[in-house]
């Protein structure tokens, strides 16, 4: 799966499954630090950074508050989500559960 982590006036394109609101929020704290030669926390190793995805492959939107406004780009982006059915998470107004079936299908539930 690939979906789009925006963050105040940045964003990541990740590959990996629809994080929980926790790690969501865990994600934007390791990525918006540089560390050099830092080993990625096993807990967040489902997730990858992605830099060449087509817009149509996004499946998944969360926006985490950050200190500055989105740019032009990624507001336009989370309104052709929005027309395409795409839910755009706010982790700042709502708290939502990834749940893992028996069937090994992962459900959102808000």
């Amino acid at each position: 799966m690939v979906g789009i982590l925006v963050h105040g006036d940045n964003h990541f394109i990740v590959r990996g499954p629809f994080p929980s609101r926790e790690t969501a929020l865990a994600l934007v704290r390791h990525w918006s630090v540089i560390r050099i030669g830092a080993a990625t926390p096993p807990a967040l190793a489902a997730w990858q950074i992605s830099t060449k995805e087509f817009r149509e492959n996004l499946e998944w939107a969360i926006v985490v508050p950050g200190d500055s406004a989105h740019s032009a780009a990624v507001v336009q982006l989370l309104g052709e989500l929005r027309s395409r059915g795409i839910a755009i998470h706010d982790a700042a107004a709502e708290d939502w559960q990834v749940e893992k079936p028996a069937n090994g299908n992962r459900e959102i539930s808000s």
